[in-house]
């Protein structure tokens, strides 16, 4: 095994930059038309928050924004963090005013917090006791109560690219006094390549796969032997950032939806494999293609709901791996057949009538008359029995209520198997007649 420095830290604590033009990424903010960086030369610096998949650089960066703005730096994790952490910051921040020095309270994962405790801090937010610093990899939108975000600017964090990883690695494996840059390290360019690609555009990631490499690396001849097994060793089971429930699970859907509506079935695939490789549950999945086979296949092909369900009762019978290609294969299919959103347009359309249109009497001859009493008032009276009219056609026969005897809600598309019934719609629609209105008894 190898051995680096003799620093005991962690080889990604050892590595953070500490100064912002070491920082690396973010050029989006940081670089020179990005707004921290205007707002770093003004010598400002107000409440944020910091939204970004993990390793992107949010707490690093918050370190960096307070030093430069010869800030106080207190931590808090919302995990372990509650009212009586945050009054305790608070207390020092206090102290620390009164003796001219301001105080950035840094909040890891905010979006833990709970209303109540978002609520401890927006006085404090509110008349500068503290600078707050949020870091979230949720959406703010959802995560965080409004109040407090009228008092903080959200600045959205991205993963690191390929060429800022490999900046990162760079700079480790050159750094003597705390990188690697003691070892004789050997390193393809395969398995340099291998190595950002598991890191998935975490720097944190990247730092402690290496960090498990260099030990697990055997030493030949005074060298560091990195090679493709001993990444793979020290990666495990490549998850991709995937969080159930959270915002990449939304954004993932999202794009998986959107995919198979626009027709892509290789985009549809690449995002359903996406989804169960981050440990989406395949079941829910299951049951967003049943949704997508009704709401963008529609009657264009009925037969995408039956293999929709198919699917899923082929996964739920079968389990992982062997039933994921069931679900591909619905997939592939829902995104290949013609689409229709028709139905579902008509049948919002219809569900609107009906919540604003209050209880709309049934037509007399579409009553059930059970009883003579209701004979005698004429339930039923005059209904048409369609099967006794040419083609079971009623032609003078309306099955809405009178006041809605107009409407149209359902108009068939130019799509697959709705044109044969926009075609039979025209043909029934031409045969029957305008409805005389019936009298009805008060």
């Amino acid at each position: 095994m190898a051995a680096s420095s003799t620093d005991p830290r962690p080889l990604a604590a050892r590595m953070r930059p500490q100064t912002l033009d070491a920082y690396v990424g973010q050029r989006h903010l940081l670089g020179k038309e990005g707004p921290l960086q205007a707002m770093v030369q003004a010598g400002h610096l107000h409440s944020m928050i910091l939204w970004g998949p993990p390793g992107s650089g949010k707490t690093t960066l918050a370190q960096l924004l307070a030093h430069t703005a010869g800030r106080h730096f207190q931590v808090l994790s919302a995990v372990n963090s509650g009212v009586r952490e945050i009054r305790a910051a608070v207390s020092s921040a206090e102290a620390a005013q009164s003796l001219g020095q301001g105080t950035v309270l840094f909040i890891d994962e905010i979006h833990r917090f709970n209303k109540s405790q978002q609520d401890a801090l927006l006085p404090y937010v509110e008349e500068g006791v503290v600078t707050l610093i949020g870091a979230t990899t949720e959406n703010p939108s959802f995560a965080l109560i409004n109040a407090l975000l009228s008092r903080a600017r959200v600045y959205v964090l991205k993963a690191l690219t390929e060429e800022e990883l490999g900046a990162v690695l760079d700079h480790t494996l050159a750094d003597r006094a705390l990188g690697l840059g003691a070892l004789a390290m050997e390193m393809s360019p395969e398995v340099r390549k291998g190595l950002l690609t598991a890191a998935d555009g975490d720097a944190r990631r990247l730092l402690n796969l290496l960090d498990l490499a260099v030990q697990l690396a055997p030493v030949r001849e005074g060298k560091t032997q990195i090679t493709a097994g001993i990444i793979a060793a020290a990666s495990g089971h490549s998850w991709r950032r995937f969080d159930q429930g959270g915002e990449a699970f939304y954004d993932e859907i999202s794009a998986f939806h959107k995919s198979l509506r626009g027709s892509d079935p290789d985009a549809a695939l690449y995002w359903l494999a996406r989804m169960l490789d981050g440990g989406a549950d395949p079941l829910y999945l299951a049951r967003r293609l049943v949704r997508m086979a009704s709401e963008d296949v529609g009657l264009a092909d009925p037969r995408a709901l039956e293999m929709a369900l198919a699917a899923k009762d082929a996964y739920a019978f079968l389990g992982s791996p062997e039933g994921e290609l069931a679900l591909a294969q619905a997939t592939a299919y829902l995104a290949s057949c013609p689409k229709s959103n028709r139905v579902y347009e008509a049948w919002n359309a219809v569900r609107a009538v009906v919540k604003d249109g209050g209880s709309a009497e049934v037509p007399l001859h579409l009553r059930n008359a059970p009883t003579a009493l209701l004979k005698a008032l004429d339930y039923g009276r005059e209904y048409q029995y369609d099967h006794d009219y040419p083609d079971a056609i009623a032609p003078e026969q309306s099955y809405l209520p009178p006041g809605l005897r107009q409407s149209h809600f359902y108009e068939p598309s130019d799509r697959g198997l709705e044109i044969r019934i926009q075609e039979r719609l025209r043909w029934i629609n031409a045969h029957r007649q305008p409805v005389r209105e019936k009298k009805t008894h008060a």
